[in-house]
């Protein structure tokens, strides 16, 4: 009998795929009880401390004020309005950065292989020297600059008697948006669902007869030109308020603070020297028989690195490009060394030590970072398989 068990364990084990699923359950196992031991480890230690996890302080007074915030906010609001409010600072200064950080990113990996020797000198140099300084000091670096150079509020960079420059921020006019206005929003929505639409009939068109529209041009102008055309047409329906000076400083509008624009710039040029070596090693990567065919077809050399270099490139350099998505937006966490108040420096921060919920808290700001780098991967990953070659 034992001879038969024996057999028949020595068989499955060394059947590939029972092998295979044994190691994944026994390594799954090993992984649960591991974490298992650290919560209750700590549901130990916590409790040896007198204390309990508990999330029903997100419902107290917060009791301190944060100086952007683009919902209603102040220091009687709760905490959780607080952790609300770091989560939108968060992510927008996620979105501006991976926005900018991506239009430097190929202007420099566009640049590092041009044939003018000052312009790729000039890139090579860049990227060499940003990358190779933390990005802490880039931070503190721009902040500084920003603070210390820029004037003080009555002595504001004036531009047309709308936008103030200053060590305060960029002050600018506040929208007091008119219920027609939705009309133009709408009006904008459809001009976008008609890009997307459009710019696939014309790729079908073009890969059917060899047609060519142009697509950039229809698409701008469906997206910007029409929405004014309607905004005019309908009376303009936004009020403005401009900001205007005051004793110290300025009334009225709203403020874009230093804070933000330091951490965004910073953040921005940081990231965008990786993605410029990424574009590069992806225009690389691209045969140059590829471009010599263009060529010979008689395709200009912008319409080849549009039509022919680019969308073959994007398949090599979407996967790293996603990798320094999810750094720029772990990043923004030292956004507290100058003050911005993101997630970290509000619940993470200041919520923290006055609730003393350190575990609590922590987990907040985890669970916050895990969401947003698995939306940012869910999103470049679906990107990904749109651009992939299909085989037939």
């Amino acid at each position: 009998m034992s001879n038969t068990r024996s057999n028949l364990l020595s068989k499955a084990w060394y059947d590939k795929e029972t092998r295979s699923v044994i190691v994944q359950v026994l390594a799954m196992a090993v992984i649960l009880g591991f974490f298992g031991y650290i919560i209750n480890n700590a549901v130990i230690n916590m409790a040896a401390l007198g204390k309990d996890i508990s999330f029903s302080f997100l419902w107290q007074p917060a009791s301190y004020d944060i100086n952007q915030h683009l919902i209603e906010y102040d220091s009687r609001s709760s905490h959780f309005s607080a952790t609300i409010v770091g989560l939108i600072n968060t992510i927008l200064i996620a979105v501006a950065g991976i926005i900018l950080a991506t239009i430097l990113g190929f202007i420099l990996g566009v640049m590092r292989l041009s044939n003018n020797w000052l312009t790729q000198k000039i890139a090579y140099v860049y990227i060499e020297y940003v990358r190779n300084v933390p990005v802490l000091i880039h931070i503190l670096l721009v902040h500084g600059i920003m603070v210390n150079t820029l004037p003080r509020p009555k002595q504001s960079y004036n531009f047309g008697d709308t936008f103030f420059l200053n060590n305060r921020g960029l002050q600018s006019p506040f929208p007091d948006i008119q219920p027609l206005f939705w009309i133009v929003i709408g009006v904008f929505v459809a001009a976008i669902v008609f890009a997307i639409w459009f710019a696939r009939h014309a790729k079908k068109v073009q890969d059917e007869t060899g047609k060519h529209y142009p697509v950039v041009w229809i698409n701008l102008f469906a997206i910007i030109v029409v929405p004014f055309i309607v905004y005019f047409l309908l009376g303009s329906p936004i009020n403005w308020e401009i900001p205007y000076l005051k004793g110290f400083n300025f009334k009225g509008g709203m403020v874009v603070r230093p804070e933000f624009i330091a951490l965004w710039l910073a953040l921005s040029f940081y990231t965008a020297a990786f993605i410029g070596e990424i574009v590069r090693s992806g225009i690389v990567a691209v045969s140059h028989g590829q471009t010599e065919a263009a060529h010979a077809l008689g395709i200009s050399s912008g319409r080849t690195l549009s039509l022919v270099v680019i969308p073959q490139a994007l398949r090599v350099i979407v996967p790293p490009l996603t990798s320094q998505y999810l750094n720029l937006t772990k990043n923004s966490s030292l956004a507290i060394a100058i003050g911005y108040m993101d997630v970290v420096a509000t619940i993470g921060g200041i919520s923290l030590n006055q609730t003393g919920r350190e575990m609590e808290c922590m987990l907040i700001v985890m669970a916050i970072y895990l969401t947003l780098s698995l939306i940012i991967s869910s999103v470049m990953n679906w990107y990904n398989n749109s651009i992939k070659l299909v085989e037939r």
